[in-house]
């Protein structure tokens, strides 16, 4: 008798090709309209299938997983952050959860890399005058930003992504320092002429760019807090490609409008997709709809880590992205 295919749940569309092996392997249950399944949705969920796929716009809280039924076994995420998901909840009720990590690594850097090029080199405000009809020709002080080559750029978090937009730093020219709860290998400093801050207050105040690559955790919540945010020169630029929460928006927002900073470049906000109306008035603040990772190939290397990691677990064996207990 062939053995029955696990049930797995995914709340959003996947690439197709990620959704045709899906249903050739399990019992896929697909999202039909790509909108964020809703509380009640989420439950019935957990409480009939094998294994969940959710992804960042899913709240997998306590609440949820006390719904989940004794067949339910596995999250495997499609993405790498899981602070959308209750992982203490979960490790209570003996259900794994599984990421996607190092596939979205140089997609994200790219992103990254390119904003810290576009806004103090007003990218935006050269593509609004061409959009507005109001450009005229060339004039010497047009439009007249900063150079890159040269300055300052701290980094906060020098993990894979940090990693990667520190070598991209390099090629422009930029000088590298970093904070980090570890310092890396000596070997990794040499690699990219990096400067090592155990204070993140002092980098911050010395800085040009600050580039935030942290995860979202407790530890991490308004690292960037109003009183780090003060410590910035004001000719500093401030980029977020990793989660919104790192930075205290509001005081952000406000710096901004006093012009006590010189502009920032967000693809991530601390309410999204709610966006502070006055971030999108300003002409120095680049925003971008949380695409740092928006790529055909990653994606599809994304969903390929959430098959492996169900068919692993689906086979009795550890699954390779678990997310370890440590992470807690």
């Amino acid at each position: 008798m062939a053995q029955k295919k696990p049930v797995v749940v995914v709340t959003r569309r996947l690439p197709e090709s990620i959704e045709t092996r899906l249903m050739e392997l399990f019992d896929a249950r697909l999202s039909e309209n790509d909108e964020p399944m809703s509380r009640a949705e989420l439950i019935e969920a957990v409480k009939t299938a094998d294994v969940l796929v959710p992804t960042l716009t899913d709240r997998i809280d306590a609440g949820i997983l006390a719904h989940a039924g004794p067949q339910f076994r596995l999250i495997a995420n499609f993405g790498t952050g899981v602070d959308h998901i209750d992982l203490a909840a979960a490790r209570q009720r003996n259900i794994t959860v599984t990421n996607t990590p190092d596939v979205l690594t140089e997609d994200t850097a790219d992103m990254t890399m390119a904003m810290i090029l576009a806004v103090p080199r007003r990218l935006a405000d050269g593509m609004k005058t061409i959009e507005s009809g109001e450009w005229t020709g060339w004039s010497p002080m047009q439009l007249l930003g900063h150079r890159i080559w040269g300055k300052r750029l701290g980094i906060v978090g020098l993990g894979r992504i940090g990693h990667a937009v520190a070598r991209r730093a390099r090629g422009f020219g930029m000088a590298v320092h970093y904070h980090n709860r570890r310092r890396v290998h000596p070997d990794t400093e040499a690699e990219l002429e990096a400067t090592y801050w155990e204070s993140l207050d002092q980098m911050l105040a010395r800085m040009d760019v600050i580039s935030v690559h942290c995860p979202h955790t407790p530890a991490t919540y308004h690292l960037l807090s109003a009183r780090r945010l003060k410590l910035l020169q004001p000719k500093a630029y401030v980029v977020n490609t990793a989660r919104g929460e790192v930075i205290d928006e509001n005081a952000l927002t406000r710096m901004l409008e006093r012009g006590e900073m010189a502009g920032a470049a967000l693809d991530v906000f601390e309410n999204e997709p709610a966006i502070n109306p006055k971030l999108a008035r300003m002409d120095n603040v680049l925003l971008l709809p949380h695409m740092g990772s928006a790529t055909i190939e990653g994606r599809v290397e994304m969903g390929e880590k959430v098959i492996i990691n169900i068919k692993t677990f689906v086979d009795g064996h550890t699954p390779p992205d678990r997310v370890l207990d440590a992470l807690l």
